[in-house]
């Protein structure tokens, strides 16, 4: 629980329908003195958000507690600075969602007795039926596939990939088949208080959304600024540090063409930033290491769709793997703005079938 009006509703939900809940807050102690909620900030995990958050299990009468993963918060910091400061594009959603929520949380969920975790992310749960190879022969054996929320603008199945494919069967996500405003009017029917608290959509250790400026102060005196470059090797200009460049960003370059320029590669050995037009953005493929399939791992080459990002609209793609959970994607048309460090996740339709880490 959150302290949100997604987590608040889906406990008002698993409440309604029986189920015995515990309400969980993640207190991550990162900046706190700098993250408290005000008008203007959609952060996540402030003082104000915890108070929220036992207000409204107070008001569900179910028990409630704070759980301090300072320690493990500062691994994703940890995480997010090197990577910027290697040229990459962290996804730190991603690996807070398969580290704590998924991972430590079902640690504590064992430790209590309970069978389900169970978060306010839109995305689906559902049963599917298999004669994948383990089985009994000819005999079907039960899975459960992740899929696509029904509401497609509020979808978070690209997040969710890191999942251990052993534990979806012990997850639940009641907003699975609700559209947001939806949501919205049973928090306010029920009077939970949340109904129109706005979206947390910057990353929570940084609430102030100046993710440059944070990487900074972490990373002290390590100094990645350098020159602006075109594909030909010109220098342009130069930049204050590689962490405020991503592949495919048009803003914030500094430096006025004629036609749109965009970044198309970062060198970290030589901190320098290329830029150039929107088709030196293009590639045909990727590859990615720190595979997790959510389907028996694929021993064929495959044809399906796959997002580069979260916002990103999916697009046809053959997929073949390679050992060391490693997989190369062959676009069948060339896509742009592939950065390193993101997440490309393969769909097959609504079902998520894995994913792994750009490099």
């Amino acid at each position: 629980m959150s302290g949100g009006v997604d987590s608040s509703v889906s406990a008002w939900l698993l409440r309604r329908q029986g189920h015995d809940v515990i309400g969980l807050f993640m207190r991550h102690g990162q900046g706190e003195s700098a993250a408290q909620s005000t008008a203007g900030e959609r952060g996540c995990c402030s003082a104000a958000d915890a108070e929220d958050a036992r207000r409204v299990a107070r008001m569900l009468e179910i028990p409630f507690y704070v759980m301090d993963f300072e320690k493990e918060f500062g691994r994703i910091v940890d995480y997010f600075v090197e990577e910027y400061t290697a040229g990459r594009t962290p996804n730190p959603c991603i690996v807070c969602n398969t580290w704590l929520k998924f991972g430590k949380l079902f640690e504590y969920a064992d430790s209590v007795g309970a069978r389900y975790v169970a978060t306010g992310h839109y995305a689906r749960l559902v049963p599917v039926e298999s004669c994948e190879p383990g089985g009994a022969a000819g005999e079907p054996c039960e899975r459960i596939a992740l899929c696509r929320a029904q509401d497609a603008s509020k979808d978070q199945s690209y997040v969710l990939f890191g999942v251990q494919r052993d534990l979806l069967g012990r997850l639940m996500f009641p907003l699975g088949e609700y559209r947001k405003d939806a949501v919205r009017q049973i928090a306010d029917r029920a009077s939970l208080g949340v109904a129109g608290k706005r979206d947390s959509q910057e990353i929570c250790f940084v609430p102030d959304g100046d993710h440059a400026l944070f990487v900074k102060r972490q990373r002290g005196c390590v100094d990645t600024s350098g020159e602006i470059v075109t594909t030909d090797g010109q220098a342009v200009g130069r930049h204050d540090g590689l962490e405020h460049f991503t592949i495919g960003q048009r803003k914030g370059l500094g430096i006025a063409f004629g036609d749109p320029r965009y970044v198309v590669s970062i060198e970290p050995e030589t901190r320098r930033v290329v830029i150039g037009t929107s088709e030196e953005l293009q590639r045909s493929e990727l590859s990615a290491g720190g595979a997790n399939w959510l389907i028996e791992e694929p021993r064929q080459p495959f044809h399906c769709q796959v997002k580069i990002r979260y916002r990103s609209q999916p697009v046809e793609a053959s997929v073949r793997t390679f050992p060391g959970r490693r997989f190369g994607v062959e676009f069948d048309e060339p896509c742009r703005g592939i950065a390193p460090g993101q997440a490309v996740v393969c769909y097959r339709g609504d079902r998520v079938l894995g994913g792994g880490w750009i490099d």
